[in-house]
């Protein structure tokens, strides 16, 4: 499911008004929250005009549905870098480090929760979550399957489903930990997801 943003003849220029905008809400949603965050709010720290973000934007929705697709090619472009390394299974134990790094930066992992959080009382972004977890998950069970199989480990397909919502978990945990616990020791979490990771993607 998604929201369809507004069409435009010059689509290299309305992609840079639509980043122009998306970089604004996450300002004002980092301040303010989603329902604190005024389209005025948004327009102000644009720089443009409420009547011209509507024209990228047909509302706050369409906004939360752009993160949510950016946040899903940036997940897809990363799994497909790994998925062509000469050993997968290695590549992603490599990642694991920046991957917990990468979610323990609140600048990455503020927008996600709060359209996390709007999903929970908005069925319409909780379908837009949804939509976007499935593509991931299946495009990382995709990438697992395959690099298990170049190392001649036969996995069941509930075995494999299983792993890959174990691995999805890890990194979404660590955002909440590091909101919890800011002062975490990043080494030794690294270190340990490590060695908990590793399991999962070698284990036969």
């Amino acid at each position: 499911m998604t929201i369809p943003e507004k069409k435009h003849l010059d689509p290299a220029r309305a992609q840079a008004r639509r980043e122009q905008v998306l970089d604004a809400a996450a300002v004002c949603f980092g301040r303010s929250g989603f329902h604190g965050a005024s389209m005025a709010e948004i327009s102000k720290t644009a720089g443009m005009s409420a009547g011209h973000i509507y024209n990228y934007f047909d509302s706050k929705d369409a906004i939360i549905a752009a993160f949510v697709e950016r946040d899903a090619e940036r997940i897809a472009a990363k799994l497909l870098d790994i998925g062509q390394q000469d050993d997968i299974l290695q590549a992603m134990l490599d990642n694991v480090g920046i991957g917990v790094v990468e979610n323990l930066d609140p600048k990455r992992w503020g927008i996600p929760l709060e359209m996390s959080a709007e999903a929970a009382r908005n069925p319409k972004i909780a379908l837009l979550l949804q939509d976007a977890d499935r593509r991931s998950r299946l495009n990382l069970r995709e990438i697992l399957c395959k690099a298990r199989l170049q190392r001649g480990l036969v996995t069941s397909d509930a075995e494999l489903d299983g792993r890959v919502e174990a691995i999805i978990a890890f990194f979404e945990g660590v955002s909440l930990r590091s909101l919890k616990h800011p002062d975490l020791d990043i080494k030794s979490l690294v270190a340990a997801c490590n060695r908990a990771l590793k399991p999962l993607l070698f284990d036969a």
